[in-house]
C-alpha cells in the first residue's frame, strides 16, 4: 500500500493525529460517509491542503489507516509460528483493546464499502489467513481440507468479531463487554477455544511425549 506525502517512513505527530481522526470517522461512518474536509477539521488543520501534504488523497489515507492497524497484528501472528498460542492471544487482545476501532473498520468494509475498498482490506488480511492455514497444517488435529477456510475464518471471527460488535451486545450483557473484567474473560475463552479447535503443534506434542 502506498499513500504519498510524508508517510514513507516519516511518522510525524500531525500524520498520526490525522490517522487517529480518520480511523474513528471511517469506523463510524464508512469511507463514503466521511469527507476530507471533516477529517481535516477534526484534526485541527487549517484546510484540506494541509492534509494532502501528508496523504495524496482520501483513498491513500484510508489505506494508511488500515495498514497502521494491521501491521502489529500481522507481526504478532507471524511470530506465532515459534511461540505458544497463549502469549500470541494475549498480544492480540491487548492490541485490539487499545485499537477497538480497527475491527469495526474491517467489519464496515465488508458490509458497505465498494469492491475496490473491500479488496484493499482483504489484501491486508491475507497474511493472517495464510499464517492460519500454516498453523492448522501443523496441528495435531486432523481437519478435512474443505474445513480449513471455515476454521481460519471462525478463529478470525472469534478474535475480531468480539471487538467489532461491542456496542451491539452492550445493552444485553450483564457486564459491559468493553470492561476489563469482560475482556479478561474473553481472553481466557479464546485460549480455551483455540486449544480445542487447533490442538497442539505436532512438534510440541512430540516433545511432550
Amino acid at each position: 500500500m502506498s499513500g504519498g506525502g510524508d508517510e514513507a517512513g516519516q511518522q510525524t505527530p500531525t500524520r498520526n493525529l490525522i490517522l487517529d481522526v480518520a480511523e474513528k470517522r471511517f469506523a463510524e461512518h464508512g469511507f463514503a460517509g466521511v469527507s476530507v474536509r471533516q477529517i481535516a477539521a477534526d484534526a485541527g488543520l487549517k484546510n484540506q491542503a494541509s492534509l494532502y501534504h501528508h496523504f495524496k488523497n482520501k483513498r491513500a489515507l484510508y489505506e494508511a489507516v488500515i495498514q497502521r492497524g494491521m501491521e502489529p497484528v500481522i507481526e504478532v501472528i507471524a511470530r506465532s509460528r515459534n511461540e505458544p498460542a497463549g502469549p500470541v492471544i494475549d498480544q492480540l487482545i491487548d492490541h485490539l483493546s487499545e485499537k477497538p476501532l480497527l475491527p469495526r473498520l474491517i467489519w464496515r468494509a465488508g458490509l458497505d464499502e465498494s469492491d475496490e475498498l473491500r479488496r484493499i482490506v482483504a489484501q491486508s488480511l491475507r497474511p493472517l489467513f495464510d499464517i492460519g492455514f500454516d498453523a492448522i497444517s501443523r496441528s495435531e488435529l486432523e481437519w478435512e481440507d474443505e474445513d480449513l477456510p471455515h476454521l481460519v475464518f471462525g478463529l478470525f471471527q472469534l478474535i475480531f468479531g468480539y471487538f467489532a460488535q461491542l456496542s451491539l451486545f452492550e445493552p444485553i450483557t450483564p457486564t459491559p463487554p468493553d470492561s476489563r473484567a469482560a475482556i479478561e474473560r474473553q481472553r481466557r475463552f479464546l485460549k480455551k477455544a483455540n486449544a480445542r479447535l487447533m490442538g497442539r503443534p505436532r512438534a510440541e506434542k512430540s516433545a511432550a511425549g
